[in-house]
């Protein structure tokens, strides 16, 4: 039995620790859409609870105005803040707390790094489902849309890379603490 339960642990580990299938689904000098799917090794609830609680356990502090992630912050409510204290007392919102379901769904809007100084702004869902294997499996958007210089589309390239690795760390996060 106990080789079981453990033969069940390591195929949700390998299933969590795959890569993020994602992709830019549509482009126009408008705008995009960044589309990702993941398996993570935890139930919606925890998985959600992650996102918000850990943002500076997992998030990129390359990434971040202050280069240090734990100056990262979201709370996870309505009308919330995924913020991020800087040096001297200042500070900046990256993105506003919309929609906050715990273990289902937390949709943010703004516009992340470059595209908030752009006259861009976008919503960003993080969609969490029982995954039938154990685990959740979330399903990520962020659909962009302004007026930038030269347009937008070639924006959108960039932009996935750095939600890959953003949620390709939260899945690596998810699956640590799994073991742990």
């Amino acid at each position: 039995m106990r080789a079981l339960a453990g033969a069940a642990a390591m195929t949700l580990l390998s299933i969590a620790s795959a890569p993020a299938a994602g992709e830019v689904t549509a482009r126009a000098p408008e705008g995009f859409v960044v589309r990702h799917e993941l398996m993570l090794a935890a139930a919606p609830e925890a998985a959600y609870r992650a996102l918000v609680d850990d943002v500076a356990r997992w998030w990129n502090a390359d990434h971040s105005y202050s280069g240090v992630a734990g100056n990262l912050s979201i709370d996870g409510r309505a009308g919330g803040c995924f913020c991020e204290a800087l040096p001297g007392g200042g500070s900046v919102e990256h993105m506003r707390v919309v929609f906050a379901q715990p273990g289902r769904l937390l949709r943010l809007s703004g516009g992340l790094g470059p595209l908030q100084g752009m006259g861009a702004g976008g919503v960003m869902d993080f969609a969490f489902e029982p995954a039938e294997a154990g685990g959740a499996r979330l399903r990520f958007s962020y659909t962009v849309g302004g007026f930038a210089p030269g347009g937008l589309d070639g924006m959108a390239d960039p932009v996935d890379g750095v939600l890959a690795d953003q949620l390709g760390r939260l899945q690596r996060h998810l699956a640590a603490a799994g073991s742990d």
